[in-house]
């Protein structure tokens, strides 16, 4: 993806949260600049909160990507000892008819929740008994606290203020669908980059074309631009 792209899409997401009362936090404001000189930012960097745009490598952003801003994310070390900050939280939005294409997760459990705008499909697949995806089997999610089954292929459709919970197995893809969507994930602490299984031989970050300055610093950024 081109740099330049990557700063119209930050605007233009900013502009749709904040349009839906959602005001980031401070440091996703940061230059790049103002970031490396910033000696306080540590657990900004390790637990890799801000801005997150993916076209899943494929170059195509406009049918198959992602905005995520991570807003907050625990440690994996307090998960595994259980206790202490074992939970995240993101904002998401993905437009009319974007793939965010079919995969689960292995630690993961989460909640999406459809804040504004159009309508959030998610598909749903079950999986085998090594967890692989499994075109044939179903599942068991929790949509607003209510147990509720679903059929491989099943598409679930969450209207503004509905959500869904999917545990690890839970095979899903997302998109939106008459409009594009806001939405929210909380969930247990969040590792993107081993925790995402594709469906797919995809990846789960963009390749940037550096063809002007970044605005803000991608995730995907910290190691190279913060060493």
């Amino acid at each position: 993806m081109k740099r330049s792209r990557i700063n119209d899409i930050m605007a233009a997401a900013d502009e749709m949260m904040r349009h839906y009362g959602f005001t980031l936090p401070p440091f996703a404001y940061w230059t790049p600049d103002q970031f490396k000189a910033r000696t306080d930012a540590r657990r900004v960097i390790e637990g890799r909160c801000g801005w997150d745009i993916t076209d899943y490598g494929q170059g195509r952003f406009d049918q198959m990507g992602l905005f995520l801003f991570t807003l907050r994310n625990g440690s994996l070390a307090d998960l595994q000892r259980g206790g202490g900050m074992c939970y995240a939280e993101k904002l998401l939005i993905s437009r009319q008819d974007q793939l965010s294409p079919m995969h689960t997760h292995v630690i993961k459990a989460e909640d999406i929740i459809n804040r504004g705008g159009a309508t959030l499909v998610v598909e749903l697949f079950g999986s085998d008994d090594k967890g692989n995806f499994a075109a044939d089997r179903g599942g068991l999610v929790r949509c607003d606290g209510i147990d509720t089954p679903y059929s491989p292929g099943m598409k679930l459709k969450l209207a503004p203020g509905e959500s869904v919970t999917l545990m690890p197995g839970d095979w899903h893809a997302f998109w939106g669908e008459g409009g594009d969507v806001l939405i929210g994930e909380v969930s247990t602490v969040n590792d993107d980059v081993t925790d995402n299984v594709f469906r797919e031989p995809i990846g789960r970050f963009a390749e940037i074309d550096e063809d002007v300055a970044p605005t803000h610093l991608l995730v995907s950024d910290y190691e190279r631009w913060l060493a």
